[in-house]
């Protein structure tokens, strides 16, 4: 059974694993899992960023919303979750794609995640930045561009060496910064609720009704605007499933961290919206929500009212200063950690430069993958910071739509892999029905974000007569496109498909000759001549007899 030398040899694939990148299996149980997903999305910040602007959208509705936005997150978490048990790659998106559609179009998901996780990055920074002077009294260095930028890098450098020290220590601080975050949400919203059914809220208050969970009475133009505002928040989940190859039973438990997050989060949004709204109003005075005045921060708009100047009072105030931090804080590191597995997971199919597959030999994390990270977000932040404040400010918005593109992808691609093996209605239902609804509703949401950002009047910036939101996005895809082409000149070895094998989990003999075979069959994992990668127990199936 000699074999040629010179052929490819594709890592060792086999249904249900993944290829073995050097990560430290089994650091992380389905609770850590779970804290994860819920800390990416930095829940705090991002209705204290986004709840305002939500309102002056569609009012009272805003929790409506918040359920509306929760269904098409639930439908690509089951994609990710069904995936995930085929194989728990931390690749994902771009694994997944690659394998249904081709490498193309695996390396264009795995660069929306890059993509969107760098930008993102500098808004979470600056927050971070800013809330750090903010909780020791220094307000006009908060507001400041230059001491933010320097506070926003200090986190950055920190968050990275953090993740850079391993799975186990990251995990560590988001149980912390996810409990102090979750604590204070839970007493905002106790705290305005019994205020407002007490009589003691401020004028302009309103009593919760079951009618603003529905969705009715809005105008498309609102409901598109505020749905695509919602969907921003929910984004994030998908690291509980970055990190599948750390995990004890990476089949499951990450798949069903996504599920249990993203469900998780509806409910913290749905009960602070519902408490923030009767409390605060909608009015476009005074502390209503409908005031633009408040919708960059309403926390910090509301807290001091909230909570009162009594003692008790005045720590809730402190804390919910602290939880907006601690949530920028923990989104910042839950970022770098999902996209440098993702970099490194390509750089293993031979996507990206080999270097970035290295592994530490002590902490077992991607050192050149969670480094660059780091060093990418921080040249990207200072250098928008430089241009402008506006830029920066719609290229968050922008991100929207780096999602949509990602999240949308994993959906087709679920549906598309498992459309020949649904053996049972809860195949049909899980694997292909309601992924390919959360892919068609994230495509719609893509299409949406196009009109509504390419409108000059939207954002802040415009470029030739078209919104800079929608240049930001669309460039940045194009960017991937100019850099996937020439990383296919330098090595094409990935996107020929001789480094990521389709198949059934076969394992064959390394550089076997073609045979005759169905259009449609396939072989997966290629075994070296001294069968040095062939499992334990497993045998080769040699095609040649």
């Amino acid at each position: 059974m000699s074999t040629s030398s010179s052929a490819p040899v594709a890592p060792v694939r086999v249904e249900g694993e993944a290829v073995d990148k050097g990560l430290k299996r089994g650091a992380l149980g389905l609770v850590s899992s779970i804290v994860l997903g819920v800390s990416s999305t930095a829940p705090a910040y991002a209705l204290a960023a986004t709840l305002g602007f939500v309102v002056i959208a569609v009012g009272v509705k805003a929790p409506a919303i918040m359920l509306l936005a929760f269904v098409p997150m639930y439908l690509i978490a089951v994609a990710y979750a069904e995936l995930n048990k085929r194989e728990p790659d931390c690749g994902t998106t771009f694994t997944w794609a690659a394998r249904a559609f081709g490498p193309r179009t695996g390396w264009m998901g795995g660069w929306g995640i890059i993509a969107a996780d760098v930008i993102v990055m500098a808004n979470l920074a600056q927050i971070a930045g800013a809330y750090s002077y903010r909780l020791v009294g220094l307000d006009s260095l908060a507001e400041s561009a230059l001491w933010t930028t320097v506070a926003g890098v200090v986190w950055i450098a920190l968050m990275t060496w953090i993740c850079y020290r391993g799975i186990e220590p990251t995990a560590r601080v988001q149980n912390v910064l996810l409990t102090v975050e979750v604590v204070v949400l839970v007493a905002f919203a106790v705290y305005a609720l019994v205020k407002v059914y007490s009589g003691t809220a401020p004028e302009g208050s309103l009593t919760p009704s079951l009618s603003w969970l529905v969705p009715s009475g809005i105008s498309w133009t609102s409901m598109t605007e505020a749905v695509l505002l919602a969907i921003f928040i929910y984004w994030g989940w998908d690291s509980a499933v970055a990190v599948n190859e750390e995990t004890a039973n990476p089949t499951r438990s990450p798949g069903r961290a996504a599920i249990i997050s993203t469900v998780l989060l509806v409910g913290i949004y749905t009960v602070v919206s519902i408490a923030t709204v009767a409390f605060a109003g909608v009015g476009t005075e005074g502390l209503g929500l409908g005031n633009e005045a408040n919708a960059d921060d309403v926390f910090n708009a509301l807290g001091t009212t909230v909570f009162g100047d009594g003692a008790l009072g005045r720590v809730f105030e402190a804390l919910l200063i602290i939880s907006v931090l601690t949530s920028a804080a923990a989104c910042t590191q839950t970022t770098i950690l999902p996209t440098a597995r993702g970099s490194l997971s390509m750089a293993a199919y031979g996507a990206l430069p080999t270097s970035f597959a290295r592994i530490h030999p002590r902490y077992f994390t991607p050192t050149v993958s969670t480094v660059w990270m780091g060093l990418v977000s921080i040249a990207f932040y200072v250098g928008l910071t430089l241009v402008s404040e506006n830029v920066l400010i719609d290229s968050i918005t922008a991100t929207g739509m780096l999602i949509a593109f990602y999240y949308g992808l994993t959906g087709f691609a679920c549906a598309w892999e498992f459309r020949r093996s649904l053996h049972s209605v809860r195949d049909v239902l899980m694997r292909f029905v309601l992924p390919g609804l959360g892919g068609l509703f994230m495509l719609a949401v893509f299409v949406l974000a196009c009109v509504e950002y390419a409108d000059p009047d939207y954002g802040e910036t415009v470029f030739h007569g078209v919104g800079g939101v929608f240049v930001i996005g669309v460039g940045a895809l194009l960017l991937g496109l100019v850099l996937m082409f020439a990383w296919n000149a330098v090595a094409p070895a990935f996107f020929r498909g001789r480094t990521m094998l389709h198949g059934t989990g076969d394992l064959l003999l390394e550089a076997a000759p073609p045979t005759v075979a169905l259009p449609d069959s396939s072989e997966a994992t290629v075994i070296a001549p001294d069968r040095s990668n062939l499992p334990p127990g497993r045998e080769p199936f040699d095609p040649r007899g």
